[in-house]
């Protein structure tokens, strides 16, 4: 079965002297439908800047990310928005919900920007993610784990066929990050969506099959979960 979503050899450096500070060094993944990758690591490890790359958010200094037979490295990052918005769901640690906007009218924002707007899909988001009777209220006046389910739900909205998650749970409780980390997993497997997560809670996702840390800029598989 073909990948998904797929790096291969991808390089980061930030500038720097010498050739400039090397953050990602020669990484691969693939994942096929409905695959979940967890990758570990600390702050500063790089966990982001993978996630930037896979996203088409960034450029790598070398190295090739696929989203199926799309070669995401050779397209203008200005380019590749409606194909994202087709392709990927995101979910960062802040939720970058806007604020003078209701949950309801959150989540349906991206069928909006693509001209096909989907009350009835957001309704039913939103009531998988069980912040339905909330749908109505602006951000501020829901709590931070209502925000990030809504967050859940839009990167869902028109169902891609992959799910990037930077630290989604980072800035919840432990009983709201358990809570958002398997709701997000259990939608996602409905529609055999493939994850990658990363996250520096290793407790959080012990779960998962496919996981990786994070070092010295390569993937390193740390085993399979108990």
């Amino acid at each position: 079965m073909p990948a998904v979503l797929e790096c291969r050899d991808l390089v980061r450096r930030y500038p720097g002297p010498n050739g400039g500070v090397p953050v990602l060094a020669g990484v691969d993944l693939a994942l096929e439908a409905g695959e979940v990758v967890a990758v570990l690591g600390p702050s500063g490890s790089g966990k982001s800047t993978l996630i930037h790359l896979l996203a088409g958010l960034d450029t790598p200094d070398d190295g090739e990310v696929w989203w199926g037979d799309l070669a995401v490295h050779r397209e203008r990052p200005q380019d590749l928005a409606r194909r994202r918005a087709r392709t990927l769901g995101l979910v960062f640690q802040n939720h970058y919900l806007l604020k003078e906007l209701s949950l309801l009218e959150n989540v349906m924002l991206p069928g909006r920007i693509l001209g096909a707007p989907d009350e009835r899909r957001a309704r039913e988001l939103l009531e998988r993610v069980g912040v339905a009777p909330r749908m109505h209220a602006v951000p501020g006046r829901v709590s931070g784990g209502e925000r990030q389910r809504a967050a859940v739900a839009r990167a869902l909205a028109l169902e891609p066929s992959v799910l990037l998650a930077d630290e989604p749970t980072g800035s919840l409780d432990r009983s709201s990050a358990r809570a958002v980390f398997e709701l997000l997993l259990e939608l996602a497997r409905e529609r055999r969506t493939a994850v990658v997560m990363v996250t520096h809670d290793e407790a959080l996702v012990r779960s998962v099959e496919r996981r990786y840390r994070l070092d010295a800029g390569r993937l390193e598989p740390t085993g399979a979960a108990p």
